[in-house]
């Protein structure tokens, strides 16, 4: 950080994601007065003087590298463990469709890179309890990053959340709530904890930080690129964060002139037994009517009745001219399989939604074989069940 030409923040203010009206970034903030996400704004005009791509690049590659555009303090020690750059893996031969293994991270997702961000912030400004309500990974990376901050983790999770995953909480010295329900209500209980004990709510986009950290997903593509973009992004959106914080990335790096025009179209993926999105996409809503129901599905991370972020999830969809898709949880788990087998890439569920949802989208000719696609896959495949060993 010091070798920066720039020594101080810049950050202008918390923006309301709804209507505009700003908030003092010197003091912590959950949601705006309306109930809406907060977004760091950030003083790019000042940012443009003050630093090139050439500097950033020449840095050494983890995710703060990227501090400036991070909430962050030049000064401010970050709570790390090892954020490394994930890996661009090519799915076919010709190199066209890639995999960013986010399953390389510190505690095997990209939940790594929010709490990270949003755990420094909340050191920064004192804060010692988190409440998290999590549908198994975000609760990891909480407990493991609260752990090395110090801090006391307070995990809410699904009665069903993947046993490795609920191990994985515990080890980390966090305190796990089992809740016999999906995410929201999960969220509904750790909201009750931060109300009767003061705690810290760390839920997805209850604070602007996490989405912050998730964005360097989104500057990091770039970099990898060469400073352009791919043409699609397929990407699993549960609560839909890192979706947020890409195309918040990509906004940033076009208006400081580091990359050009052309934006990759986004693809929102989730699947049939849970796709808020997909429907109210498809129906020309701005934000997510009423929460999915039944939830049918075996794929953890979008089992998200009604994200609050769907308001903004939508907006990028058609910013982009992407599109919100759906699969069966057969397809997701049989690609799943079929991958390892082949090709030896260990994807999370979450992922294999994501190719599986790219070859149906060349088969309906939504998508062009010779587009630049980037497939996000958001958490090693360790993580999940395997099937049964066959031997012989």
């Amino acid at each position: 950080m010091k070798n920066s030409k720039s020594n101080k923040s810049f950050v202008r203010a918390l923006k309301c994601s709804v209507t505009g009206q700003t908030f003092d970034h010197d003091r912590y903030h959950g949601l705006s007065q309306c109930g809406a996400p907060l977004l760091v704004d950030y003083d790019l005009g000042a940012l443009r003087q003050a630093l090139d791509r050439d500097e950033v690049a020449s840095r050494p590659p983890d995710i703060w590298m990227w501090w400036e555009f991070l909430p962050m303090e030049p000064e401010t020690i970050p709570v790390s463990l090892g954020e490394a750059v994930t890996p661009l893996i090519p799915l076919d031969t010709a190199g066209q469709v890639l995999i960013k293994d986010e399953g390389r991270l510190p505690t095997g997702s990209f939940k790594a890179r929010g709490m990270a961000m949003a755990i420094t912030m909340a050191r920064h400004f004192g804060k010692s309890v988190l409440a998290v309500p999590t549908a198994g990974n975000a609760g990891a990376a909480a407990a493991a990053y609260g752990a090395s901050a110090g801090m006391d983790v307070h995990v809410f999770t699904p009665i069903d959340t993947p046993d490795v995953t609920v191990r994985e909480i515990s080890f980390h010295g966090a305190k796990i709530t089992h809740v016999d329900g999906l995410i929201d209500l999960c969220g509904k209980q750790a909201r009750a904890a931060v109300a009767k004990f003061g705690w810290l709510d760390m839920s997805t986009l209850a604070e602007p930080y996490r989405l912050e950290g998730k964005k360097t997903m989104g500057l990091e593509l770039a970099l990898q690129f060469g400073w352009s973009l791919p043409d699609v992004i397929y990407y699993p959106t549960g609560g839909g964060t890192g979706f947020i914080g890409m195309w918040k990335a990509f906004r940033e790096l076009q208006a400081l002139g580091w990359i050009g025009k052309k934006l990759p179209r986004m693809v929102s993926v989730q699947t049939t037994g849970c796709n808020p999105i997909q429907v109210a996409f498809e129906a020309g809503h701005e934000d997510i009517q009423t929460a999915f129901s039944p939830v049918d599905t075996v794929v953890p991370g979008v089992r998200v009745p009604k994200p609050l972020g769907g308001r903004l999830i939508l907006q990028v969809l058609r910013e982009s001219g992407g599109h919100a898709c759906a699969v069966t949880d057969h397809s997701a788990l049989s690609r799943r399989d079929e991958i390892a087998a082949n090709q030896g890439i260990s994807l999370c569920p979450e992922g294999s939604a994501c190719v599986a949802t790219y070859y149906e989208d060349i088969t309906a000719g939504r998508i062009s074989p010779s587009q630049t696609v980037v497939i996000f896959n958001t958490a090693s495949g360790l993580k999940w069940p395997m099937p049964d060993v066959k031997i012989g």
